[in-house]
């Protein structure tokens, strides 16, 4: 079960019992763990330490765990592992969209909590694809490296997320995406949660793009995936 050598792992959790049970199964496999009870706390600790993993409850006392990633997200790029009582996927939603790395529901097993830390640190040592900077589809146009998105010049406001989801329909038009590698490939690991995530963040880009400007470029192929192409 073993994630990998010597993590320096920061675990900011108000659950005693919880926070115990996890800092004994991590170090027991080789890691170091050091615990925040709260979040203020928490976001100290993780702005002043140097860590390879930060697991960040959601439910925390003086500063949730929400504002504790979108402060840390500010300021520093650590691996965020979001560990939330809350099942709604409205609210892991957010938590992605704030820039979290992934989220875990409790209760949880310590077996799945091992495999979406190795996720996501497989995630963070991947060799980034070769990416164009531009990328166009009819009226859209994605400028990766201002982090724009133009339709026929109208600038359209999209989330981290939204982004990453359209830029790679863009890459890849006119092709039939299912969920698995949509999921592989802008949440960037072998996904453990809610699928639906993908359905959430397409009826997303559908308000913004589809029904903002009278077109029907996002497709549903029912039983087997997504597509982005032009008008049936």
């Amino acid at each position: 079960m073993t994630v990998n050598p010597n993590l320096n792992i920061l675990l900011v959790e108000d659950d005693r019992a919880i926070a115990k049970v996890v800092q004994m199964e991590l170090e027991h496999e080789g890691h170091q763990v050091k615990l925040a009870p709260d979040g203020r706390q928490g976001l100290k600790q993780a702005l002043e330490g140097e860590w390879d993993l930060i697991l960040l409850d959601v439910m925390l006392p003086f500063l949730n765990g929400y504002e504790v990633c979108k402060q840390i997200r500010a300021q520093k790029d650590i691996p965020i592992l979001l560990l939330t009582a809350k099942d709604e996927i409205q609210d892991k939603v957010f938590g992605l969209d704030l820039g979290a790395d992934d989220y875990l529901t409790k209760p949880f097993a310590m077996e799945e909590l091992m495999a979406r830390i190795r996720a996501i640190l497989r995630r963070r040592t991947m060799p980034q694809r070769t990416a164009r900077s531009r990328l166009r589809f009819r009226e859209l146009e994605l400028d990766r490296e201002a982090h724009q998105v133009y339709f026929s010049g109208k600038e359209v406001y999209l989330t981290k997320k939204e982004f990453e989801l359209l830029a790679f329909f863009m890459e890849h038009p006119n092709h039939v995406l299912n969920r698995e590698q949509i999921l592989e490939n802008v949440w960037g690991y072998d996904y453990y949660g809610d699928t639906n995530v993908v359905d959430v963040y397409l009826r997303f880009l559908r308000t913004k793009l589809d029904e903002q400007f009278h077109v029907h470029y996002l497709h549903t192929v029912r039983g087997v995936g997504y597509a982005l192409r032009g008008e049936d």
